[in-house]
């Protein structure tokens, strides 16, 4: 049978992954948004581009959540950008809502599923979302690490002048202000960046991947970035779909990873047909350590901030 993908929010992240996904033929699609008329018009203009890449693969446009029964997989793009008038902690709450809501609700249509968390602040949303669908911690994982570490391939291939499959690029941390990039790690066909370019050099190149988001949003004015997020989440999809069992940097559950526990963070993961398989742990030098338990504190302070919402939630106990 085919695989059945649930994207929940059809905007621009959405619907570009949804188009990625019927395109390569990898699973059949449910696109879900509450706009009535916007994910049938998408989804019936990408069904039509169908038959020009000889894809099999269906889509529905969908306002209706019961469509969404029996996924294997759901991918939760949907949730506000923030406005001149909002806190970012008003934007936190106001997206907990909306996440709450989805995951409470697709949850118990696909009790199987597995969840790939999209909606800003990813790490906080997504250690969300376990508590909401009482799922295990391998079948809840948030998308950031392919974008960043994506962002910093690119530029490491424009300073280098080569191919970008020619970079191998890790990037811990959370999705955002948080991150951190490892350019030890950091390869030309096995040659540390570290060795290749001035730290200096180095450092504007990891400066320009932290605001590698900002900077399309700039650029645009209205708007933001959503490409190069659709192919992330794709290549996780992939992995998944067909047991890739790609080593990925995704936001996962810790529980005494890198020194850290009870907080989602981004790590090496292996994706595979049931989520998160393992955990890597690379050996972190003391700036290193430091810059990640520092990520994971400000995901925790920012979580923690979610107390009163989340005592009516399920899994309070």
């Amino acid at each position: 049978m085919q695989t059945r993908v649930s994207v929940i929010g059809a905007g621009n992240v959405g619907s570009s992954l949804a188009y990625l996904m019927i395109q390569a033929e990898l699973a059949d699609v449910v696109l879900f948004d509450i706009a009535e008329g916007v994910p049938q018009g998408k989804a019936l203009d990408i069904s039509e581009a169908g038959p020009l890449w000889i894809s099999s693969a269906s889509i529905l446009g969908t306002n209706n959540f019961e469509d969404t029964a029996e996924s294997d997989i759901i991918v939760v793009t949907a949730g506000l950008a923030r406005k001149p008038d909002m806190s970012r902690d008003d934007l936190l709450l106001a997206n907990a809502r909306i996440v709450a809501d989805i995951v409470e609700r697709t949850a118990a249509l696909s009790p199987n599923a597995i969840f790939i968390i999209v909606t800003n602040p990813v790490d906080v949303m997504a250690q969300l979302s376990l508590q909401v669908s009482g799922f295990k911690k391998n079948r809840v994982i948030g998308m950031g690490g392919i974008l960043d570490s994506a962002r910093f391939r690119t530029f490491v291939a424009w300073e280098a002048g080569v191919s970008p499959r020619d970079v191998e690029a890790l990037v811990l941390g959370g999705h955002g202000d948080g991150m951190v990039l490892m350019p030890r790690f950091t390869t030309v066909k096995g040659v540390s960046v570290t060795e290749m370019f001035t730290p200096e050099r180095v450092e504007q190149l990891v400066q320009r991947t932290k605001q590698g988001g900002a900077e399309i949003v700039a650029l645009l004015k209205s708007g933001s970035a959503y490409y190069a997020p659709a192919a992330a989440i794709f290549h996780m999809i992939k992995s998944i779909v067909i047991d890739e069992k790609r080593l990925l940097p995704c936001s996962a559950y810790l529980t005494g990873e890198y020194g850290v526990t009870d907080v989602y963070n981004g790590v090496p993961v292996i994706l595979g047909r049931n989520g998160v398989m393992k955990i890597i742990e690379f050996k972190l030098n003391d700036p290193e350590k430091a810059a990640f338990a520092k990520s994971a504190e400000a995901v925790k302070s920012m979580y923690a901030k979610l107390s009163d919402f989340k005592k009516g939630l399920p899994g309070t106990g």
